[in-house]
């Protein structure tokens, strides 16, 4: 994390600027658009799960291509019986295949995501039977390096703000008002937060 940043927590909001301090955290850099779609498979496969189980599950999916990279064709060739057998819930396994057909049908712009703002690029994504705001949002973050951005709905988030706070069950309200103060610099205080609590999304 840069000294700007570090100064501008400083400025806007204290109690950031000392946690930011302890947990000195980077922004992966954008991913390039042929990953884009390896990386929504990832974050559907790590839906509700820790990170250790997404690590085991994901492994297995990844055998399931035989060495291929992960693309849409190759995963459309995959029986959906061994998509269950690697640990993927039926509707995970139908999600991963609907998205694979998008891809192919070029139903969403896949390739000119990059280029939309935030959320647009929530709008498109979540049209994807599977994809919700939390997903589409982990997404802006961490594949295409987005650095403003709050996931309100992400409870890893709450339970760090309500610790680092002292907050009391905080409304969506609160929690974006708290959140606007590190504007245009959210995203890497989002992983402040996240590394408070030892709990940075596997995505």
């Amino acid at each position: 994390m840069s000294k700007k940043i570090l100064d501008h927590f400083k400025k806007v909001d204290s109690v950031m600027h000392e946690a930011a301090g302890k947990f000195r955290v980077t922004l992966p850099p954008p991913l390039p658009s042929d990953q884009y779609f390896e990386r929504l498979c990832r974050a559907i496969v790590g839906q509700q799960l820790s990170t250790k189980a997404v690590a085991t599950i994901w492994g297995r999916f990844e055998e399931l291509a035989d060495g291929e990279k992960i693309e849409p064709r190759i995963i459309l060739a995959i029986e959906h019986e061994r998509m269950r057998g690697a640990g993927l819930s039926n509707a995970k396994a139908n999600y991963v295949r609907g998205i694979a057909e998008a891809f192919l049908e070029e139903d969403i712009s896949f390739e000119k995501l990059g280029e939309l703002e935030n959320e647009a690029v929530v709008e498109e994504l979540t049209k994807l039977k599977g994809v919700g705001r939390w997903t589409a949002e982990m997404f802006c973050m961490f594949t295409l390096g987005r650095e403003d951005l709050f996931s309100v709905g992400d409870l890893g988030l709450r339970r760090a703000m309500e610790r680092m706070y002292g907050l009391d069950d905080p409304s969506e309200a609160d929690l974006i008002e708290i959140a606007e103060r590190w504007s245009p610099h959210r995203t890497y205080a989002c992983r402040v937060l996240w590394e408070s609590l030892d709990n940075n999304p596997d995505v």
